[in-house]
């Protein structure tokens, strides 16, 4: 993670913050594929994506429906093993995808900004350490996103 916090320090807009969380978080934890959602006022906007197929970028979705949202809503991380046996998993938004476990971690300064996501394609737990690298590049990815307040959407439904 010094690696990384070093490069968003150095990070010059608001894209290459998101491009270095998605591919970190990708990275660390060898996800098929990881995600930075920024909260615009109730809707979760996902801003940008590192996956093996295309999922939602650039997408909006009520906060209060989707798995984003919940962790920013409730200001924590959520595990989810297999998201078919999951109800905070709107169902018809992922079953066309490969997506078949998550971790997603709200990103919080202290109030809710966004999340990141990793996801996996076959069932997958991710372990303790997994997670603290996520909740740990969330936190740097705040500090980097507040540096381009004219890039962020709106914010308020969970303000």
């Amino acid at each position: 993670m010094p690696d990384t916090t070093e490069l968003l320090d150095q990070a010059t807009s608001l894209e290459e913050v998101q491009r270095i969380v998605r591919t970190t978080a990708r990275s660390l934890l060898r996800s098929h594929g990881a995600t930075l959602v920024l909260l615009d006022g109730d809707l979760c906007y996902y801003a940008d994506e590192d996956s093996m197929s295309p999922l939602w970028k650039g997408q909006r979705f009520p906060a209060a429906n989707c798995i984003s949202g919940w962790a920013m809503l409730n200001r924590k991380t959520v595990v989810i093993t297999d998201i078919r046996f999951d109800a905070r998993i709107p169902q018809e938004a992922y079953r066309p995808t490969f997506v078949r476990s998550l971790v997603v971690t709200p990103i919080l300064r202290p109030l809710p900004i966004g999340a990141t996501g990793c996801y996996w394609a076959v069932p997958h737990t991710a372990s303790e350490s997994e997670t603290s690298t996520l909740e740990a590049l969330a936190a740097a990815a705040g500090v980097a996103l507040e540096r381009f307040p004219e890039g962020l959407p709106a914010r308020g439904f969970l303000s």
